[in-house]
């Protein structure tokens, strides 16, 4: 059986990719199986930190690698925290903590000008040096507090004006259909099924 490196130890993220990939004829494993692998993501950009994870565990075990690099933009603060999404509060802060840091530099802000974005870099690596990049973007609103209890990182302030909600007040299923991973992931499916 064939298998994908899925280039996260983050649960959350590994459980929502194999979740979109849905039934598969290969096995989907992540870094919590190589736990010998460390990347730091040094990149300036979601594309170049997306290509580098999926780069280095390509090259390392030997096997086809995806990985992500997504994040939040924020329009109000010129892009933040971007590329610093998950540490924004800190190298090793809490989802809470960055939720808290997000709003209390948004405080001034009216509801009508908290517009923001969540963009995904999805990059799809093969031991042969076939590569593939694609993004997908959702649009939303930071709200004022944190709302509903599913998801992680920044879905309770994440209002997706098309749901009406924000992501954490959705299921798992509603947010990986209309998610920017599940637009990514979209985009990047025919090269995966092609090649594995």
């Amino acid at each position: 059986m064939s298998t994908l490196v899925i280039a996260t130890k983050n649960d959350g993220k590994y459980s929502e990719f194999k979740k979109m990939l849905g039934p598969t004829s290969f096995e989907i494993k992540s870094l919590q199986n190589f736990p010998n692998i460390e990347i730091r993501e040094t990149g300036s950009s979601f594309d170049e930190n997306a290509l580098m994870k999926a780069k280095v565990v390509a090259k390392r075990v030997g096997l086809p690698a995806m990985a992500d690099d997504s994040g939040l933009e924020v329009q109000a603060l010129k892009g933040e925290p971007g590329i610093f999404t998950a540490r924004y509060a800190g190298q090793h802060a809490a989802d809470e903590d960055n939720i808290k840091k997000l709003l209390n530099k948004l405080r001034d802000v009216p509801s009508d000008q908290r517009q923001a974005r969540f963009v995904c870099s999805l990059a799809l690596v093969f031991p042969d040096g076939k590569i593939f990049l694609k993004k997908g973007i959702l649009e939303g609103f930071i709200t004022l507090k944190p709302r509903g209890t599913e998801g992680f990182g920044y879905d309770p302030v994440f209002f997706v004006p098309a749901l009406g909600k924000t992501l954490s007040e959705v299921s798992a299923d509603e947010k990986n259909r209309i998610s920017h991973r599940a637009k990514a992931l979209e985009k990047i499916k025919k090269h995966l099924f092609m090649y594995i």
